[in-house]
C-alpha cells in the first residue's frame, strides 16, 4: 500500500453541479459514492485521480420508494446495507436484499452503495443479476439532461458502462412485476463470506395458480462473462412449462452454454461453467418452493 498522491476533493450540492465540475476540470476526475472501491484502487492498484467529486451531500441520490404504479425506485447513493434490510424490498423481492447481504463485512456495506457497485461494472458483483432478473433500468443524468437505459445495457465490459466521463447514476428503476413473482439469488463461493463470486445465479419465477406453469421467467447469471448476464435460451425453455427438476435441469445445462467464463487464479472455465448448471437449476428449484419470508443466511445455505 502506498501513499496516495495529493489532490482536490469538491462536495457538489446537486448533479447539475457535480457534472460542471467535471467538465470545468477535465480528464483525471473521478465520482465518489461510498468509496468502497475509489479508495482501494487509490491506495493499491496505482490509481491516481487529479481530483475526486464526492456525491455524498445530494440527498436526491439516497432512499428507496415505491410508485402507485407498483415500480420501485432506488437512488444510486442508497447503500447495501439499506437495500438488505428495507423492509420494502424484503418483502417484495427477497432475494434482492439477500444479494446485497452478500457483498463484503457489514462494514463495507454500510459504505458501499448500489449506484457505485453498478458504475464500478465489475463481472463478479453480487447485487447485478438480481436486479437484471428484476428488468432494471438505470437513470442516467448530466447537467439537466436524463436518459434512461436498461441494465442490460449499462455494462459494456469489465469496468466499462455506457456512461460519459460527465454523466452520473442517479437511479435505478424496478418496473412492475407481475403478480405472484418469486426468486432466489445463488452465490457459489470457496468462503462462506467476504468473497468473491465465482458464479452468481439469479432467477425470477411467476407460476401460474393451477397447472404451476411458467409465465414469467428471468435467469441472470454474474462473474462468468465480460458483463453480468442475462440466459435467454435458459429461460425460453421453461417458459410456459411446468417447473420440474428434469426441465430445471435442462435449463441449467443451456446456462451453462450460454455463458462466457474465463480461466483465471480462482477457478478455470470449465468448473464455472459446471458451477453454472448446478446452480442455475437449484436456483430455479428454490425459487418454485415460494418465498418464505425467512433470513438471508437460511436463504443462502438453502439447497433443493
Amino acid at each position: 500500500m502506498r501513499r496516495p498522491e495529493a489532490l482536490e476533493i469538491f462536495q457538489p450540492a446537486s448533479v447539475k453541479e457535480a457534472c460542471q465540475i467535471i467538465r470545468k476540470n477535465g480528464p483525471g476526475g473521478h465520482f465518489l459514492a461510498g468509496g468502497t472501491d475509489l479508495v482501494i484502487a487509490i491506495k493499491e492498484k496505482g490509481l491516481a485521480p487529479r481530483y475526486v467529486v464526492d456525491l455524498k451531500r445530494i440527498p436526491s441520490l439516497s432512499g428507496i420508494g415505491e410508485n402507485p404504479d407498483g415500480s420501485l425506485t432506488i437512488g444510486a447513493l442508497t447503500t447495501l446495507r439499506e437495500v438488505e434490510i428495507s423492509p420494502l424490498i424484503r418483502k417484495k423481492y427477497p432475494f434482492l436484499a439477500q444479494s446485497a447481504a452478500e457483498v463484503g463485512s457489514i462494514q463495507i456495506r454500510n459504505r458501499a452503495t448500489i449506484g457505485g457497485n453498478m458504475a464500478n461494472a465489475t463481472p463478479s458483483a453480487d447485487v447485478a443479476p438480481s436486479l437484471l432478473v428484476l428488468d432494471t433500468k438505470a437513470k442516467i443524468s448530466c447537467d439537466g439532461e436524463e436518459r434512461v437505459v436498461t441494465l442490460e445495457d449499462f455494462f459494456v465490459g469489465p469496468g466499462k458502462t455506457v456512461m460519459k466521463q460527465d454523466e452520473i447514476l442517479t437511479e435505478l428503476i424496478i418496473p412492475p412485476t407481475p403478480a405472484g413473482l418469486r426468486g432466489e439469488y445463488m452465490k457459489f463461493s470457496p468462503r462462506e463470506m467476504m468473497d468473491l463470486a465465482y458464479v452468481g445465479v439469479a432467477v425470477a419465477l411467476a407460476l401460474e395458480t393451477k397447472t404451476k406453469k411458467c409465465q414469467h421467467v428471468r435467469i441472470a447469471l454474474g462473474a462468468v462473462s465480460p458483463t453480468p448476464m442475462r440466459a435467454r435460451k435458459a429461460e425460453a425453455i421453461l417458459l410456459n412449462q411446468v417447473l420440474a427438476e428434469e426441465i430445471a435441469e435442462r435449463a441449467g445445462e443451456e446456462a451453462s452454454s450460454e455463458c462466457k467464463p474465463i480461466s483465471d487464479v480462482r477457478s478455470s472455465a470449465e468448473y464455472r461453467r459446471e458451477m453454472v448448471r448446478v446452480n442455475t437449476k437449484r436456483a430455479l428449484l428454490n425459487a418454485g418452493l415460494g418465498s418464505e419470508p425467512i433470513s438471508w443466511l437460511e436463504r443462502r445455505d438453502k439447497r433443493y
